[in-house]
C-alpha cells in the first residue's frame, strides 16, 4: 500500500545514498510480525522499522525482549522504554492546502472524502482537507465515508461513486481506490501520501505527500550516536522539516487559488 512504499522509498533512497545498509521482507503477516522482527534482532541489526498499528502489541513484546536493539515503528500509541520509538503520518497540511484548491474549484459546492477507518491518522487528514475547503469556501458541504479497512480499493471506488451521486465534484482520496471513482466519472480528486498523478493523469490534480526520510534521517541519527530511540518522531514529518510537501498541477486550480 501506499504507506508501506513511503517507509520503503525512503529506507531504499538512504541505501543509495550510502547512510544505511538496507534488509526487508514483504508479504509477512501480522501473525508472522513478531518471528520477523525476532530474527533481525537475533543478526544484530541496530535499527528496525516497520508498521506495528495491527500488531502494536506483539511488536511491545518483542522490544522488551531486545533492550539493545532499536525499533522504530508506526503507531498512535506513545513510545515505550528507551529502544521503542513511534512515528505518525503528518501529511494534514498538505491536505488542508489541497483542500483550498479544491474549495475554489468546486461548482456543485459539495466535496468528498474517502478514509479507512475514523482513527486519529486519518481523521487528521480529512479534518484538514475539510478545513482547507472551508478556509476559502464556507458554504462548500464536505462528505465523509469510510471504510472499514486500511485497503480496499473496490470499496474505496463504491465510496466514492456513492459521493459523487450524492452531489461531489471532487474527492479527496485518503484511500487508494477512490480516484477509480472519479476517473470513471470524469471529475477531479486529490490524492493522499504519494503522487498519483502519474497514475491518473487527468484525475488527480493535487497530493498531500508524506515524505518518511525525515522521520528516518532523526532515527538513524540517533542510533549512531547511541542515543535512546524512545521518543516520538512524528512531528519530523512537518512541512518545515522537509516531512510532506503538497505537488499540485498548474493551471487545473483558479490562479488565486494557487496563490493563496
Amino acid at each position: 500500500n501506499a504507506w508501506n512504499s513511503c517507509l520503503h522509498s525512503a529506507l531504499q533512497a538512504a541505501a543509495s545514498d550510502g547512510v544505511i545498509d538496507y534488509v526487508f521482507s514483504e508479504g509477512v503477516s501480522g501473525t508472522d510480525y513478531p518471528r520477523a522482527m525476532r530474527e533481525y534482532a537475533d543478526q544484530g541489526i541496530p535499527l528496525i522499522i516497520g508498521e506495528s498499528y495491527a500488531v502494536e502489541k506483539e511488536a511491545r513484546l518483542v522490544a522488551a525482549d531486545y533492550p539493545k536493539t532499536a525499533f522504530v515503528l508506526g503507531s498512535s500509541g506513545a513510545e515505550q522504554g528507551e529502544n521503542f520509538g513511534v512515528f505518525g503520518t503528518w501529511n494534514y497540511e498538505g491536505a488542508y492546502l489541497a483542500g483550498m484548491l479544491a474549495g475554489k474549484m468546486t461548482k456543485s459546492n459539495i466535496v468528498g472524502s474517502v478514509g479507512a477507518i475514523p482513527i486519529p491518522e486519518v481523521n487528521l487528514l480529512i479534518n484538514a482537507f475539510a478545513e482547507g475547503v472551508k478556509a476559502v469556501n464556507p458554504n462548500a458541504k464536505h462528505l465523509t465515508s469510510f471504510i472499514g479497512t486500511f485497503f480496499d480499493p473496490p470499496k474505496a471506488r463504491e465510496a466514492g461513486l456513492a459521493q459523487i451521486d450524492a452531489g461531489a465534484d471532487i474527492l479527496f482520496g485518503e484511500r487508494i481506490g477512490t480516484a477509480d471513482a472519479a476517473k470513471e466519472r470524469g471529475i477531479r480528486s486529490v490524492g493522499s501520501l504519494i503522487d498519483y498523478t502519474p497514475r491518473y493523469p487527468e484525475t488527480v490534480f493535487a497530493n498531500a505527500l508524506w515524505l518518511f526520510r525525515a522521520i528516518l534521517d532523526a532515527a538513524i541519527a540517533d542510533v549512531a550516536a547511541g542515543k535512546p530511540v524512545g521518543r516520538n518522531y512524528t512531528s519530523y514529518g512537518m512541512m518545515k522539516e522537509g516531512g510532506s510537501d503538497i505537488v499540485f498541477v498548474k493551471g487545473v486550480a483558479p490562479a488565486d487559488a494557487e496563490a493563496a
